[in-house]
């Protein structure tokens, strides 16, 4: 991909990694469309130079007419990335979680579909663009804590590799960041997390890549992506359900590693 005369539109971009690559866009030559629900922010980066729209992905009339606004202002937009997202722990234990269950799944896998599906027949009417969804490496090995986080991730990926199939040889190229823990409201608690910095930098040369590499991996993230085939699946899994602990009520399970 050509990161250097974009025009692109980022879904979720008022902080983390959205912002980084927002700005890092812009840095490289690109034109870039912040998209985001906090008003306040997204004047702020107004004031930064970069372009600004309110949306909630998980509200289908503010989608529609953020879509409208960003075209009406750049109708050459040929890069849509779905990078709203939202996560926190949740005790399956306590049928209390399931509410914050539906925000999760509204937010990150109906709100992915609704800026996909916004975007795609304009993406196809010029012939050509990208679109670049957003997963996680919890989405292929899970994060025990965050379970509903981590289902929600699964199911970008396998949309994300529909999509494709269904947009191959439409010139509208589909490819997939696949975040580890970044230092970032929702990875930032974790002591390993990547440095956003560095996390961006990664990114945005597996991005200029000719060809755009279907997945986009950071060396941070391989161990994630490739545990089921490296056989490291199982003894990861139980690394992470240690976090369990966390939860009222909870001690490590017996027999967890270290």
């Amino acid at each position: 991909m050509d990161i250097t005369s974009r025009t692109v539109f980022i879904a979720g971009a008022t902080s983390g990694i959205g912002l980084e690559l927002a700005r890092r866009f812009r840095a490289a030559g690109s034109t870039v469309i912040v998209g985001g629900r906090r008003t306040d922010v997204l004047a702020r980066l107004a004031g930064e130079g970069l372009a600004t729209v309110e949306i909630d992905v998980a509200d289908a009339g503010s989608v529609a007419r953020a879509r409208d606004e960003v075209l009406r202002a750049h109708p050459g937009v040929d890069t849509v990335v779905t990078m709203a997202g939202t996560g926190a722990p949740e005790d399956l234990r306590d049928p209390g979680h399931f509410s914050t269950a539906e925000t999760i799944i509204a937010v990150n896998v109906l709100g992915t579909i609704r800026v996909i599906d916004a975007f795609t027949p304009h993406l196809l009417a010029r012939g050509g663009g990208a679109v670049v969804t957003v997963s996680s490496g919890i989405g292929f090995l899970p994060f025990p804590l965050m379970p509903t986080y981590g289902a929600s991730k699964a199911a970008v990926h396998a949309y994300t590799e529909a999509l494709r199939a269904q947009l191959a040889g439409t010139g509208v190229e589909v490819a997939e960041l696949v975040p580890p823990a970044v230092a970032t409201t929702i990875g930032g608690s974790n002591p390993h997390a990547l440095p956003l910095d560095a996390y961006g930098a990664e990114v945005m040369d597996l991005l200029a890549q000719n060809p755009t590499p279907r997945e986009i991996l950071v060396q941070r993230v391989l161990m994630h992506r490739w545990a089921e085939r490296d056989g490291t699946y199982d003894e990861l899994v139980a690394q992470r359900s240690q976090a369990l602990s966390m939860l009222p009520g909870r001690a490590t399970p017996a027999g967890s590693l270290t």
